[in-house]
């Protein structure tokens, strides 16, 4: 059973640190909206009864129309204008026509929204959020939501399929807690989370009030920077020492680059399995085990040290998911059949020890394979090597003798005449796909040498040529 907490607010939020271009307006919309609700010289509001429901703090839209014309010596049509706004960022709501967010100068009843729900409290409206209301909605109205709602209703449960039985249960205990409530109560809480998704989740080619642009970082009307904003250029400055180095616009290539020089020797000591790398490119490895995996020759090498561990079946398993990630889509059956004999098959050969849950979903989903089938497995695989055997890698001898063993190449100082020779010189170079096309040659050959030969057959193939 989940706390009563959990049951009584909408779902957990995430609260949003930055700074929308409306602020200002809102802030002066809310001193309105909170001198309107004075007892003494606000709108007066009454009970009133919606449907077989007697409501509390109910009132007319015309009232709220000729507040606003007398607080503010205007007419009534431009006091409508403004009420209309007031409806449309969610600080007033109907409870007639929900999904008419205008102010209508009648007897149409409104209510005031209560200031949890207000712009200003930034709550994110997170997708997890909406669909629990949606879900909660769902199983009140047996089934019957309006089409906009089915629609989302529809979209959500596809997208958020992973989680959709844990929305499902916090949906059934808010709604039992939301029984418990009086009948008026339940009704007034019932609108206020309906006006509340009106706003932030209008239907379908709907204008939402709330709409606009990137969020900003920083409020250009504060002294002081935000929290967030200081997190983040802490993480920037960080990500800059550590890369700036390797940064090609920031620090010179070594020993050239050789688009300005004509020299290829910067392409040739960085090839992507040479012998014996720099000590830049190695130094890069250390820097996350994204880095190591995504160079070749890293990845050579965190093999060996694997090796030597008798532990390479997490780093074999994340290069087959590679593989069928990527590969072609006719060899997409073949390659899941013997990822799945090689590696979660029981009494596989190289069996990887993954959690049970993750396990059960990565076999399933093997029955349809498909690209991205062993992508839970391949992160939770990924996430143990990065955090212990990648740290493990780097105190290793291996690590540290390739350290000893990479190449610091000295800068090349060309002058004015011998940069113009080496532009005349210029060579045409390999194309790409003639590189790609050795690389596979090279491939099929290993493969060749690996696979035991059938002196039969090929005795066979020499009698056919005779």
């Amino acid at each position: 059973m989940l706390p009563r907490l959990k049951t009584i607010i909408p779902a957990a939020r995430i609260h949003r640190p930055s700074v929308a271009p409306h602020d200002p307006c809102l802030l002066n919309l809310e001193a309105i909206v909170v001198e309107m609700q004075d007892p003494k010289n606000g709108v007066k509001g009454a009970e009133q009864k919606l449907n077989v429901t007697v409501i509390p703090h109910v009132i007319a839209g015309k009232d709220i129309i000729m507040w606003i014309a007398n607080k503010m010596n205007t007419t009534p049509e431009e006091a409508q204008v403004f009420g209309t706004m007031l409806v449309t960022y969610g600080y007033i709501y109907p409870l007639q026509n929900h999904r008419k967010l205008v102010m209508s100068n009648d007897t149409s009843l409104y209510r005031f929204q209560t200031p949890y729900y207000w712009p200003t409290q930034k709550w994110v409206a997170e997708d997890s959020d909406y669909a629990i209301y949606l879900a909660k909605r769902n199983i009140r109205k047996k089934g019957m939501l309006e089409p906009y709602e089915q629609a989302h209703y529809n979209h959500l449960h596809e997208w958020l399929n992973h989680k959709w039985d844990f929305i499902v249960m916090q949906a059934t205990e808010q709604y039992k807690a939301n029984k418990e409530r009086k009948k008026p109560d339940r009704v007034v809480f019932d609108c206020q989370e309906r006006a509340y998704w009106m706003v932030n989740r209008p239907p379908r080619h709907t204008h939402s009030a709330l709409d606009c642009g990137p969020d900003r970082l920083i409020n250009p009307n504060a002294d002081e920077v935000t929290e967030s904003f200081d997190y983040q250029s802490k993480l920037l400055v960080k990500y800059i020492t550590t890369y700036k180095n390797h940064d090609s616009f920031l620090a010179p290539c070594l020993p050239s680059n050789p688009w300005q020089t004509d020299n290829d020797t910067y392409w040739t000591l960085n090839m992507r399995r040479v012998e014996v790398p720099t000590k830049m490119r190695v130094e890069r490895w250390s820097f996350s085990l994204f880095e190591l995996l995504s160079d070749l020759r890293g990845r050579d090498d965190f093999k060996l040290f694997l090796k030597k561990e008798f532990s390479g079946e997490n780093l074999a398993f994340w290069e087959a998911a590679e593989e069928l990630k990527w590969g072609t889509a006719s060899s997409m059956s073949t390659k899941a059949e013997t990822i799945f004999k090689t590696f979660l098959a029981p009494g596989a050969p190289r069996w990887i020890n993954i959690d049970g849950r993750t396990m059960g979903l990565t076999v399933k989903g093997l029955e349809h394979p498909h690209r991205y089938v062993l992508e839970a497995a391949q992160t939770h695989v990924f996430m143990l090597m990065k955090k212990d055997t990648f740290f493990r890698y780097l105190k290793s001898p291996v690590y540290k003798d390739i350290q000893k063993k990479a190449l610091n190449p000295e800068p090349h100082n060309f002058s004015p005449a011998e940069l113009e020779r080496n532009a005349q010189n210029r060579s045409p170079g390999i194309h790409p796909i003639i590189l790609w096309q050795q690389e596979e040659e090279e491939k099929a050959k290993a493969t060749a040498a690996a696979t035991p030969i059938d002196v039969k057959a090929v005795m066979s193939k020499i009698d056919r040529k005779k």
